[in-house]
């Protein structure tokens, strides 16, 4: 059984239920909470206005999450040099310290996860399904690992339906959930620019990488009027780094206090 450790104390409204579950045969322990209580601090407006009531979350990262975090996402087929990109970035975010986030898809989500796990990183995956749904089916052995070593979070009950547009709502909570969002690589027609949007509407950095911005993306022009800048080397990420957070906000509120 997964344990999820939770600062009972960071906050006297905290709100969460406590209940195992079986997956796949697996017995694991999953809460359910409110972001508020995953982020550890109130939603502003602009973030509250399209927030799950409750998300379901199973795994060993501590709650209130740490930071920073970064979702890294993009087509579910990338090119190698899609791939390349997406893997030397997450290898620099590892390094740093920065948990990866993405939405287990196939492609470049895929790529994200697993080479978090293999250079010893932190990774988050934020489900379209509910928590006991395996989609991709092929990533079933790779969600029940982040189930039991990471963190894998669904703001849709067992039970529940799989519908596309979930995927989309699933890209907002994304946004909502991390500090940034990197687009790898995306076509015409894509699903991500959904959590591109959202990042923008939030007020986080959003980037896309110049893999994007060599196949011209008509939508990718928009973007940057609104903010969104080029990721251009995977190996240089002082542009990203510096506008992420690197305490909590509680953290940062007691060490106020000792200032004061």
């Amino acid at each position: 059984m997964t344990g999820i450790m939770v600062n009972d104390k960071a906050e006297s409204s905290i709100y969460y239920v406590r209940r195992t579950i079986e997956v796949n045969g697996e017995r694991f322990e999953c809460l359910e909470l409110s972001p508020k209580t995953l982020l550890g601090r109130p939603l502003n407006e602009y973030e509250a206005r399209y927030a799950p009531s409750r998300l379901y979350v199973v795994g060993r990262i501590p709650i209130p999450l740490p930071v920073p975090r970064v979702s890294v996402v993009g087509t579910r087929k990338p090119s190698p040099e899609g791939i390349e990109f997406a893997k030397r970035l997450v290898e620099n975010l590892v390094r740093e310290k920065v948990i990866v986030v993405s939405g287990l898809a196939r492609g470049i989500d895929t790529v994200a996860h697993r080479t978090a796990l293999e250079r010893g990183g932190e990774t988050i995956a934020v489900l379209g399904t509910p928590i006991n749904v395996f989609y991709p089916p092929e990533n079933r052995e790779l969600q029940l690992k982040l189930m039991r070593e990471h963190m894998v979070i669904s703001q849709f009950s067992l039970g529940s339906p799989v519908a596309r547009k979930n995927f989309v709502i699933r890209n907002r909570t994304m946004a909502l959930l991390s500090d940034a969002t990197v687009i790898v690589e995306a076509g015409e027609r894509t699903g991500v620019i959904s959590q591109a949007w959202e990042s923008i509407r939030l007020g986080r950095p959003l980037f896309v990488t110049s893999v994007v911005e060599s196949r011209n993306s008509s939508w990718l022009h928009e973007l940057k009027r609104y903010g969104a800048e080029v990721l251009s080397d995977p190996d240089s990420l002082d542009d990203l780094l510096d506008l992420l957070p690197w305490t909590r906000p509680q953290e940062l509120l007691e060490q106020l206090k000792r200032l004061l």
